[in-house]
């Protein structure tokens, strides 16, 4: 029986990779060099010279001061909450507390079957809007068009998630469908769309549709926007789950319809969960690209998280201090999205084990 080969020392993997020869050790040096440099001076400028307080704001203009930090702690209601309003900012908080909160015991094992998972969201999502809109809950009305900041984000992408998801599924299955007319309608709406940029969805929804459609039929732009949103994430996703399907063997649908199971039995116990496990790197990865993508909704006037922060910079003393904002902005994305990173390098690990 062959053993396998013994792990390389990480020490070695380095000395072969960077200092191989004489001009490889060289390149390494200058380049470590150059980046602890870098590191060094960021450092410094982030916490060392930076200027914490909002009453210190005349010290951000001293020339030996790094970073001013107190633009966010003045401006951070603004940057959080966007046009939503200032005593009501408890319910923007509460609802993304809310979606935040759904989206984590989603990742629960107890929640996935079918019937649990579908409560959880229809729960999360009615305590979303109940708090933003408010009227139903006896509280001030707040229309959407004053929904701002990181509350409305992650509504725009775990609506665009929970809503594209079976979308996508349903293309997937009308592409693999045996007639030739919901094939033919499948794989038109997919290539066209998927040739089309986001922005250009998103603005037919935002500027477009309000044009052809009487009033009755437009609704409010933002759930126009979801909808188009959630069509362009499900044609991306029916491809990752056609991908899915490719990978299972035919003789998967013959054994099931052996053991005596309808159709529709064996694809929902025998086919889809297998798809499902072809298909959860590229599912991820989909599912992170849209997070980063609701930023483009700033272009077509929602205000978002981005739109917040170039407000909070936009007037008087603060115009100077665009950096710190994009980097708290960039801060926050990257909480979220290495979150969610983390959970999917989580998720194949599981099902690795699993399959041992």
């Amino acid at each position: 029986m062959m053993q396998a080969p013994a792990a390389i020392p990480w020490a070695e993997r380095l000395r072969r990779r960077a200092f191989a020869t004489p001009l490889d050790s060289l390149i390494s040096v200058v380049v470590a060099l150059i980046l602890a440099w870098l590191a060094w001076n960021a450092f410094e400028w982030a916490y060392l010279t930076a200027v914490f307080q909002a009453e210190d704001v005349a010290q951000c203009r001293e020339k030996s001061a790094g970073a001013c930090w107190s633009i966010i702690d003045a401006r951070h209601r603004l940057i959080l909450f966007g046009l939503y309003p200032f005593d009501e900012h408890w319910r923007s908080t509460l609802a993304a507390l809310a979606i935040i909160g759904t989206v984590i015991l989603s990742c629960v094992p107890w929640f996935w079957p079918g019937r649990r998972i579908a409560t959880l969201w229809v729960a999360g999502f009615a305590t979303y809007y109940l708090l933003m809109e408010g009227s139903l809950l006896g509280l001030n009305q707040v229309t959407t068009d004053k929904w701002g900041g990181l509350s409305l984000v992650l509504f725009l992408f775990s609506s665009v998630v929970i809503l594209g998801m079976p979308m996508g599924l349903g293309l997937a299955l009308m592409r693999r469908s045996r007639l030739p007319l919901l094939r033919l309608v499948s794989s038109l709406m997919i290539d066209f769309i998927r040739s089309l940029p986001l922005l250009t969805t998103l603005f037919t929804a935002a500027v477009v549709v309000p044009i052809l459609l009487p009033d009755w039929l437009q609704g409010d732009k933002i759930w126009r926007i979801i909808i188009a949103f959630s069509l362009f994430f499900a044609c991306y996703q029916a491809e990752v789950f056609r991908g899915g399907f490719q990978a299972i063997h035919s003789g998967q649908f013959e054994a099931g319809q052996a053991l005596g199971l309808g159709k529709w039995q064996v694809l929902w116990l025998v086919v889809l969960p297998q798809v499902f496990r072809h298909a959860l790197p590229a599912t991820i990865n989909m599912v992170v690209v849209t997070f980063k993508e609701t930023a483009v909704v700033i272009i077509i006037g929602l205000f978002d998280l981005l739109a917040s922060g170039q407000a909070a910079f936009g007037t008087g003393e603060w115009v100077a201090y665009y950096m710190e904002t994009y980097v708290f902005i960039a801060f926050i994305y990257w909480a979220f999205i290495s979150s969610l990173a983390r959970y999917g390098e989580y998720l194949k690990e599981r099902l690795r084990q699993e399959e041992h």
